[in-house]
């Protein structure tokens, strides 16, 4: 993974992705599908963005019994996606069987799809984190021993905010991938975000991709807000 930038299509059909690839024509991007794209559309979101040549995280964050997020990743394998993720809290049991099944469907002669944790969502507070969650520890240590947790279990990363970054590499080294979504330009809304950050700033600390969605998605010039913001993650000179 050499440091990209992952744009996620949060649409709800394949229709308005074709639309919004439109004018991306012949540029091979890093994609995010998530839980409402690919439940709408299957296998056929999956299949349209690799005939296009776009690399494909898949956005599923499996969090079951061991058993059957082995098999489910078996089955995520066999669909050529570049990146897949669980969740950490399902333990090292589970993210370990994780491996196994993505181990087991990726077909001979191909590399199987690197998989990430989510720690904490970047939608969560250190408020939901102590009052609803009931974890007492700081987001910093609990978001830490989530990628430790992970990093034990041989993933190959974590899904972290940008501010967690930094205590992970120390935790785990840099050579595991910390990928942080929540990002967005200094004057965009935080939506329903909590810990987010800018392209610039994610790149000072260190992170090995970021995610983008609606700051580029709901752009009034997607492809313009692409391109500024690849360029502060690249830590080129973005003029005003």
């Amino acid at each position: 993974m050499k440091k990209p930038f992952i744009i996620a299509l949060d649409f709800s059909s394949l229709h308005d992705v074709k639309n919004f690839l439109a004018p991306f024509q012949g540029e091979s991007l890093y994609v995010k599908v998530g839980m409402e794209l690919f439940y709408k559309e299957g296998l056929a979101i999956v299949s349209y963005l690799k005939e296009q040549g776009h690399e494909i995280f898949l956005d599923l964050k499996l969090h079951d019994i061991p058993n059957t997020v082995k098999n489910g990743m078996k089955s995520l394998a066999s669909l050529d996606v570049d990146l897949v993720n669980v969740h950490a809290a399902g333990g090292t049991h589970m993210m370990q069987s994780a491996l196994e099944g993505l181990e087991a469907g990726t077909s001979a002669g191909k590399q199987r799809p690197l998989c990430i944790a989510v720690t904490q969502l970047t939608s969560t507070s250190d408020t939901m984190l102590k009052e609803q969650q009931l974890i007492t520890h700081s987001m910093q240590e609990v978001v830490t021993h989530y990628a430790s947790l992970a990093h034990q279990s041989k993933l190959d990363g974590v899904v972290c905010s940008t501010h967690e970054v930094p205590s992970i590499r120390k935790a785990v080294g840099k050579s595991f991938l910390t990928v942080t979504p929540g990002i967005r330009m200094a004057l965009d809304s935080n939506d329903d975000q909590v810990r987010v950050a800018t392209p610039e700033l994610a790149r000072e600390y260190g992170a090995s991709a970021i995610v983008v969605g609606r700051s580029v998605t709901n752009a009034s010039n997607p492809v313009e807000a692409y391109y500024q913001m690849l360029k502060q993650w690249k830590g080129e000179h973005v003029s005003q």
